[in-house]
């Protein structure tokens, strides 16, 4: 499956919220520096949907806010 994310960096909460279109807001604390944010962005998803780490990829944007992610085991 593959789902689209906007990351929100520096936030003060983090978490995982899905939107009315079917894409998600992932707010993390991790600055976007050195794939930090993407490290953190990848864990709580992991969190939000019950699967390990090693599931999640991102495929698209790893250097921007909007990403495609793929979630292999879903």
């Amino acid at each position: 499956m593959k789902i689209q994310v906007t990351v929100k960096p520096n936030a003060k909460r983090e978490g995982v919220e899905k939107l009315p279109d079917g894409s998600y807001r992932v707010s993390v604390n991790a600055p976007p520096q050195e794939g930090r944010a993407n490290e953190a962005v990848i864990e709580l998803l992991a969190k939000f949907f019950k699967i390990p780490k090693s599931s999640i990829a991102i495929r698209r944007g790893l250097k921007g806010r909007r990403k495609l992610i793929e979630v292999l085991s879903l």
